[in-house]
């Protein structure tokens, strides 16, 4: 059966604006002296090889699609967010990449327990259900490592991937006075910081971190929800529906097996055989 490839042309395309534009990234922030850029535009000029490298490594087929939004995703992330301040320019922007990079893990960790539940060589076949499982495992880890990553930074290299966000009320059980494990309700009304009114000036006390990490690992969940159901049904419906594939790498299958049109090999055995043909 023939392979069809969709659309490669606008893959290509898509790579080739995105590293013209990450080069230009690149001059001007190394004209503006402010080396740090420069080194995570170079960083995203790694990343954007990734999918190709990974395709050619392990003999995988990664859908065009898939790849468009994984190179979207980086420049996104690294550029647009990073470099060009969109982190604090659009309030819904690390929200939305978050929610994606937990739908794309998902993606990921469930096409790597589906390659080899299509195996012919594993010899267990796990269950839509289990495939399911995994797949938000994954992506739930995924997004907790990451988060790691950010505390680490933030630690030791004195930078701010953990956004603060100020809050006008706190509930601490440190500060109850009887020493009891109830917390306390205290209202913020009054905060001065090194003489300076943060109240007035920035509307409340700053929390370092902790509420932007929750927010991350819960719409990463939710990413992450959403395409562990959609990998169950492409499971459990085997060759059913064209979104899920769109997400889902097969492997090129070099040798004369035939494969159909989701990577699924055919087995020999379901292959007529001549000699028991009647005449």
């Amino acid at each position: 059966m023939k392979k069809k490839k969709i659309t490669p042309s606008k893959e290509l395309w898509v790579r080739t604006i995105l590293t013209v534009l990450i080069i230009l990234c690149a001059i001007r922030q190394f004209t503006n002296g402010d080396y740090q850029n420069v080194f995570i535009c170079f960083l995203s000029l790694f990343l954007l090889g990734l999918p190709r490298f990974i395709e050619q490594k392990f003999d995988l087929d990664l859908p065009p699609f898939l790849e468009v939004i994984i190179m979207l995703f980086i420049f996104s992330a690294e550029i647009l967010g990073e470099i060009n301040a969109y982190y604090q320019k659009i309030p819904m922007w690390d929200t939305m990449l978050h929610t994606i990079n937990g739908f794309l893990m998902a993606a990921i960790g469930f096409s790597l327990v589906d390659i080899f539940n299509r195996s012919e060589r594993f010899l267990i076949k796990l269950s839509p259900m289990f495939v399911a499982i995994v797949a938000f495992c994954f992506s739930m880890t995924i997004g907790v490592l990451w988060e790691f990553f950010e505390f680490f930074m933030d630690s030791f290299f004195s930078m701010d991937m953990q956004k603060d966000r100020f809050v006008t009320v706190i509930n601490s059980v440190a500060l109850n006075p009887s020493g009891a494990n109830i917390p306390i309700h205290v209202e913020v009304d009054s905060l001065l910081v090194n003489g300076e009114d943060w109240l007035a000036n920035y509307g409340g006390y700053l929390d370092i971190g902790l509420i932007d990490t929750m927010k991350d690992l819960f719409v990463n969940f939710i990413g992450a929800v959403v395409f562990s159901i959609i990998g169950y049904f492409y499971v459990k419906h085997r060759g059913r529906g064209r979104f899920a594939p769109q997400f889902i790498p097969v492997i090129n299958h070099t040798d004369d097996c035939d494969v159909d049109r989701f990577g699924n090999p055919v087995s020999e055995i379901s292959q007529p055989d001549p000699d028991n043909e009647s005449l």
